[in-house]
């Protein structure tokens, strides 16, 4: 069986490539995940549960400890709503921050020319900022439910197409579509955030477009998210060092 903390010695170079979800409840639970993976992952995704538990204080104090964090608040408003919004979570100092694409245009451009003039005007550094295509939990039935009859493909590119002409850094979307947004994106820069990652040796839960974590990397996506399979794992840190060796095989 492969030592986690040898192991750890020879992967932390990728560890800008593994994003781990902290998907839980209080901000003990949080610190707790972020300790035990210490030297191996510094870069962790604070969602809607976390931060409606924790607000910002949580978001600051673990940038101050050294941590990247990707706020996960899919924001989706007025123009000016979001704007404003994304000036606040620079304001925190978050690496990366999202927005709904389904938000449009304009929405997204007045976000990334907001929160840049304010973060210039300031001195600080420019978050990444990344369009929401579709929801890795969405379904073909779910997008036939709300009013849109194109494949997810079609409709994942479609705003990939549109995040990239409103300026923003990327997109997440699911590992199934990197193919076509980089074939429809022509931009090497572009981003992509893939959820929907799963170990060879994890379950499913409720995602529904999945890929393990060495396929999404060889497909092109630049960061992968990971929720439940290591912050669940009984060894949360041995559950890490795994889905990088993951990701190393797939660049031999």
């Amino acid at each position: 069986m492969t030592d986690p903390h040898k192991a750890s010695e020879r992967l932390t170079v990728l560890n800008d490539k593994l994003i781990v979800a902290l998907d839980v409840s209080s901000v003990d639970a949080a610190k707790e995940i972020v300790g035990r993976l210490s030297g191996v992952v510094d870069t962790f995704k604070i969602g809607l549960q976390l931060f409606s538990a924790a607000g910002g204080d949580l978001v600051s104090e673990l940038v101050d400890g050294g941590s990247k964090i990707f706020l996960d608040l899919k924001f989706h408003d007025i123009p000016n709503t979001v704007s404003k919004a994304g000036i606040e979570a620079a304001r925190l100092g978050v690496w990366m921050f999202n927005v709904h694409a389904s938000g449009g245009g304009e929405m997204m451009s007045r976000t990334v020319d907001e929160v840049g003039e304010f973060c210039f005007k300031s001195n600080l550094a420019i978050p990444r900022i990344i369009g929401v295509t579709v929801l890795t939990s969405t379904s073909a039935e779910t997008l036939q439910e709300i009013g849109i009859d194109r494949k997810i493909d079609d409709q994942v590119v479609r705003l990939a197409q549109l995040t990239a002409a409103s300026g923003l850094h990327g997109v997440v979307a699911s590992p199934n579509e990197i193919k076509e947004i980089r074939n429809a994106v022509n931009d090497p820069g572009f981003l992509i955030v893939t959820p929907g990652i799963r170990s060879k040796y994890a379950t499913n839960d409720d995602q529904k477009r999945v890929m393990t974590p060495g396929a999404a990397i060889a497909k092109g996506s630049n960061y992968i998210i990971v929720g439940r399979p290591i912050i669940n794992a009984p060894d949360p840190h041995f559950a890490a060092v795994q889905i990088l060796e993951e990701i190393n095989s797939s660049r031999q």
